[in-house]
Parts: C-alpha cells; sequence; structure tokens
C-alpha cells in the first residue's frame, strides 16, 4: 500500500484518516461539526496534518466525511477559532503553524518571518512623526521637546495577521517614517542606528477590543502582550516597541542553564 499526503492509504481508509466517514453515533449528543472538528484537532497533534498542509476543498470534505457542507463548514469555522487552521483569500485552508520566537536572539520581526520561510507583510496603521506620550519620554530618555517616529502596523505572515506593533523611536534617527517599508530594524541600521541591545518584557492577557478587530479574533482572546526597550552600542535608548501577539499562534522560547552553586 501507498501512503498519501494526510494520512490516507491508497487501496484503503487508515483509522488515523481525518476524512474518513463519520457515522452518526461518533459525535455522541454533541453536534457533528464538533466531532469532525475534534478529529482534524487529533490528527494536527499527533502530526498526521502537517503545517501548512492544505485541507481538501469543502466538497470533497463533504463527500469524504459523509456529512453536508453546512456541517464541514461549521467544523471548519470551529477548527479557524481554535487557531488550528487557516484561510488564504484565492488559495484555500491550510493547517496552520505556530511561531516560535527565541528571546536570546535580537531581531525584527522580518528577520524572524523571513527565517522560517514565511513572507513578511504588514497593514500599516500609522507612521507620523509626533510628540511624545511621557511614558515614551522616559522610555527613550528624550530631552524636551524632542519629536518621535511612530510606527503602528498590523504585522502578517503570509498574509496572515499574528501582532499588532507599535514602536517608537527618536525622530532624528528616522526623520522621514516613510522610509521603513518593512524591517525597522534594517532602516536604523542603514542610518547608523542599528539597537544592539534590548530588554524585553512579556506578560499574558486579554485582547483589546481594538487590537482583536486588527488581529481578526474574538476580543478577550488570548494574546502575549511585549514591551522592548532597545539601546545602541553606547547604551543610549534607540527603540521603544509594544506589541500583541496572537496566543493562538505565536510561542516564545527561552534557552536556560543552570549556574552551579559555588561549593
Amino acid at each position: 500500500m501507498v501512503a498519501e499526503a494526510g494520512g490516507a492509504v491508497m487501496g484503503g481508509t487508515a483509522p488515523e484518516d481525518p476524512w474518513r466517514p463519520i457515522p452518526p453515533e461518533e459525535g455522541g449528543s454533541a453536534p457533528l461539526y464538533l466531532a469532525l472538528a475534534g478529529r482534524v484537532a487529533a490528527a494536527v497533534e499527533r502530526g498526521v496534518l502537517r503545517p501548512g498542509e492544505a485541507l481538501p476543498p469543502e466538497r470533497v470534505l463533504a463527500t469524504r466525511t459523509g456529512l453536508s457542507r453546512t456541517t464541514v463548514r461549521k467544523a471548519v469555522e470551529e477548527l479557524a477559532s481554535r487557531g488550528l487552521v487557516a484561510s488564504r483569500h484565492g488559495s484555500g485552508t491550510f493547517v496552520a503553524a505556530r511561531i516560535n520566537q527565541p528571546l536570546a536572539r535580537l531581531s525584527s520581526f522580518s528577520e524572524d518571518m523571513a527565517a522560517r520561510g514565511a513572507e513578511p507583510g504588514q497593514t500599516w496603521v500609522e507612521q507620523v512623526i509626533r510628540l511624545p506620550s511621557a511614558e515614551e519620554v522616559v522610555a527613550l530618555a528624550l530631552p524636551a521637546g524632542r519629536r518621535v517616529a511612530s510606527f503602528v502596523r498590523i504585522r502578517r505572515a503570509d498574509g496572515e495577521p499574528l501582532a499588532v506593533e507599535r514602536a517608537v523611536v527618536p525622530a532624528d534617527c528616522i526623520p522621514d517614517p516613510a522610509l521603513v517599508t518593512g524591517s525597522l530594524y534594517a532602516v536604523l541600521e542603514a542610518r547608523g542606528h542599528a539597537p544592539a541591545r534590548a530588554l524585553q518584557l512579556l506578560r499574558a492577557a486579554a485582547a483589546t477590543a481594538a487590537d482583536a478587530r486588527l488581529l481578526g479574533i474574538a476580543p478577550g482572546s488570548p494574546v502575549m502582550c511585549t514591551v522592548r526597550h532597545g539601546y545602541r552600542e553606547d547604551g543610549s535608548a534607540v527603540e521603544f516597541t509594544r506589541s500583541t501577539y496572537r496566543g493562538d499562534r505565536y510561542d516564545f522560547v527561552a534557552e536556560m542553564r543552570r549556574i552551579p552553586s559555588p561549593p
């Protein structure tokens, strides 16, 4: 027998095939769309369905599972609400891939996505020179009257919204916000203001209504909020960035080493 992608086996239906027919009793008292969603979620967890793998079209799913297209559609919507699949306009629905960001490396979102083979992108919300808030004055140690370049955007990977990023830098570092079309760090580096180190605070939170709208998730959904203070080689502050990451799509990974106690 020859295995097909997704766990099916030519010449028969393997037990792990998530698209095998669903008998009415499989869902018990629960709706059948939840039975299908649960089966697909289990297949993703076991690696039968891999990140980036396309789901069959709705019509094909209905035929293979023996369910109505309405039931299949509700199952896919349930999976999307759990962050397990994502739809790409004009391309179909795919198993979602979680993003792991190592905390030991100082890099931009664009650099992180490019390193993973994903296409970084953004939808701009704000690119302006403005007066700083009191919090930004303290974070960047700005003298009185200094302005900041402010960048607010939805950060995307392969078109999917993953984070809302609100970054400010001293205006003399980037006097024209339009210079930033992709990586903020690339522009800072080109102008001689690259961050050499950063301090980053992480905390779990619930998505505000404003961030939820920008990220396409429900208000109150789990998110990870970060606050980053970036510093140049001479120790002067150059970046103050507050970001909100989707909790269902993004992981932060830290490597820790145990330091032996002195004898």
